[in-house]
């Protein structure tokens, strides 16, 4: 008896691990692609540096990697959203400046520029990850 039930909850185990990886954020097309803005970029503590670069060129490459959710502007900045996390490009000397932060945090840091955007701390607000819409 012990032993159906180990092989019953083995068969459960090897049957789950594919769909706990296909959830992972790694594989979640509303992410940030974070490993490919690391391999491109210079790490500059904990943002990354385009010294070459205008802000609206950078957003575009990101955006030809993974395509954002929202894209809007303003004072020279290009705003990216994806999911519960957004990607801020801003001017930095010649090049530009690549901040990824969290939606909330960074909608209230430049909420004067996404003014069409959803606000985290309203009702209808549902983040865009795997959870979209249920």
């Amino acid at each position: 008896m012990k032993s159906a039930r180990l092989v019953r909850v083995a068969v459960a185990a090897v049957l789950a691990a594919p769909l706990l990886t296909a959830c992972s954020s790694d594989g979640d097309n509303n992410a940030v692609p974070r490993e490919w803005i690391r391999d491109t970029y210079t790490a500059t503590g904990g943002n990354w540096l385009d010294p070459d670069s205008a802000p609206r060129e950078v957003a575009q490459a990101i955006h030809n990697e993974r395509a954002e959710l929202d894209r809007a502007s303003g004072d020279r900045m290009e705003f990216l959203r994806y999911g519960d996390d957004m990607v801020t490009v801003s001017p930095y000397r010649s090049g530009s400046l690549i901040q990824i932060e969290d939606y909330r945090n960074g909608y209230h840091r430049h909420q004067r520029h996404l003014t069409y955007w959803p606000d985290p701390d309203g009702g209808s607000f549902r983040g865009g990850g795997p959870g979209e819409g249920k």
